[in-house]
C-alpha cells in the first residue's frame, strides 16, 4: 500500500515538473512572440518615419531649384556677404524646410564635392596615384604601372599598353574577370579592380572621395568632403582643416580666396582641381539620431578635442538626380547601409588657423 502511495506521488511529481515546464515554455514563447510584434511594429514605424524623413530631403533639393521668393532674406557672414544656399549641401546637418521627425538627422552631398572617375583627366589620375604613393617620393615606374593600368581599364580595346593590364592579365586571376574597356565605370568600387589600385586606395572611403555621375571635372573645395580632399595634390591635413573652417565661417568665391588659406606653391598643385560648379547629382543621408549623454561627451572630449560629437558612421542612402522643382528626383542608387563621410567640424583650434 505504502509502496503504492509512492508510486502515485512520484507520477504526480513528475506530472507537476512536466506542467511547470510545459506552462514556463509556452510562457515564454507568448512574451517572445510579444516582443517580436512589438519589434516588428517599432521598426515599421522608424522606417515610415525615416522614408518621410528621405522625401522631405528630397523636396528641399527640389526647392532650391525654385524661383526665390521676393523679400527673401538669405543667411549672411558676419561682413555681410549674402552666402549661397547651394553650398549648404556639403554634409552638415540640414534643419529642413518642410518639418521633419526630430529623432532623425539629415545630411546632404552634393557630388561636386567629389572626384569624378568618369571625367577625371589622364594627367589628374597621375599626379592622384603619385600623391597617394608619397608625392616626391613616389616611385616613378610603380607610377607609370598603375597608370597604364588605369588607361587599358578605361580605353576601348585589349590591345596592352607598355606594362599595362588587359584582359589576358584579369582573366588568369583567381576569380577571374574582363576588363571595363570603357571610360565609364558602373560603380566607384570598379577602380579597385584594377590591377595595384585596391593596394593604393587601401582604407580610403571611395564613396565619400569620388563619383561616377554627372559631369563635373573639378571639385568644389564648399562642397568638398574630407576624404576628396585628402587625396588632391598640395592638400595636407592643416591644410584641409583650414578649408574646412573657412567655409564654415564664409563661402570660398575664387581662388584668390583659396590663397589665403593655401601657399602658392601648393595652389599650383591644387589649381587644376577645383571649381566654383554644383551638380544635379545628390547623396542624401538619413538615420535615427544618438544623442550622447553630457558626462558621454565630456569624456570624448577630454580624451580626443576634436572627436566628432555624432557617432553614427553608417545611415540609409540614396544618390538622386534633381533637375527642376516640378519633376520627381531620379533616383541611381539606395543603400540602407550605406557608409558616411567624415562628418565632424573643422578640426583645427582658433589660435590656429591660416586665415
Amino acid at each position: 500500500m505504502n509502496r503504492q502511495r509512492g508510486s502515485v506521488i512520484i507520477i504526480v511529481l513528475w506530472t507537476s515538473v512536466l506542467l511547470t515546464v510545459l506552462v514556463t515554455a509556452m510562457a515564454s514563447k507568448v512574451r517572445l512572440s510579444a516582443k517580436t510584434a512589438s519589434h516588428n511594429q517599432d521598426a515599421s514605424m522608424q522606417w515610415a518615419a525615416l522614408m518621410g524623413t528621405v522625401s522631405s530631403a528630397e523636396m528641399e533639393l527640389m526647392l532650391e531649384r525654385m524661383p526665390r521668393p521676393i523679400g527673401e532674406v538669405l543667411e549672411e557672414t558676419d561682413e555681410g556677404e549674402i552666402r549661397t544656399p547651394a553650398y549648404q549641401f556639403n554634409g552638415l546637418e540640414l534643419e529642413l524646410a518642410y518639418p521633419t521627425d526630430e529623432d532623425f538627422v539629415v545630411r546632404i552631398y552634393d557630388h561636386a564635392g567629389k572626384i569624378n572617375l568618369n571625367r577625371i583627366p589622364r594627367r589628374n589620375m597621375q599626379l592622384l596615384i603619385e600623391k597617394r604613393l608619397g608625392g616626391l617620393d613616389a616611385d616613378p615606374e610603380e607610377v607609370q604601372d598603375l597608370l597604364a593600368a588605369w588607361t587599358d581599364w578605361t580605353d576601348l580595346n585589349d590591345l596592352e599598353g607598355l606594362n599595362g593590364a588587359e584582359k589576358e592579365y584579369y582573366e588568369d586571376l583567381d576569380q577571374g574577370y574582363s576588363p571595363r574597356n570603357n571610360p565609364e565605370l558602373d560603380t566607384v568600387d570598379e577602380i579597385l579592380h584594377i590591377r595595384g589600385f585596391a593596394d593604393l586606395f587601401e582604407g580610403v572611403n571611395l564613396d565619400a572621395a569620388f563619383t561616377i555621375y554627372g559631369n563635373t571635372r573639378t571639385v568644389n573645395l564648399n562642397l568638398a568632403t574630407r576624404e576628396a580632399m585628402q587625396l588632391l595634390p598640395g592638400l595636407d591635413e592643416e591644410l584641409i582643416e583650414n578649408i574646412i573652417a573657412f567655409r564654415e565661417r564664409e563661402d570660398i568665391q575664387n581662388r584668390a580666396e583659396i590663397a589665403e588659406i593655401v601657399p602658392f606653391e601648393n595652389l599650383q598643385e591644387l589649381s587644376a582641381w577645383v571649381g566654383n560648379n554644383t551638380s544635379n547629382i545628390y547623396s542624401v543621408f538619413a538615420y535615427p539620431r544618438i544623442a550622447l549623454s553630457e558626462e558621454e561627451l565630456v569624456a570624448m572630449l577630454v580624451a580626443d578635442e576634436f572627436a566628432n560629437p555624432d557617432p553614427v558612421v553608417q545611415a540609409y542612402m540614396e544618390i538622386i538626380e534633381v533637375r527642376s522643382y516640378n519633376n520627381l528626383p531620379t533616383v541611381y542608387m539606395i543603400e540602407p547601409y550605406g557608409r558616411l563621410p567624415d562628418t565632424a567640424a573643422a578640426r583645427v583650434r582658433e589660435e590656429d588657423l591660416l586665415f
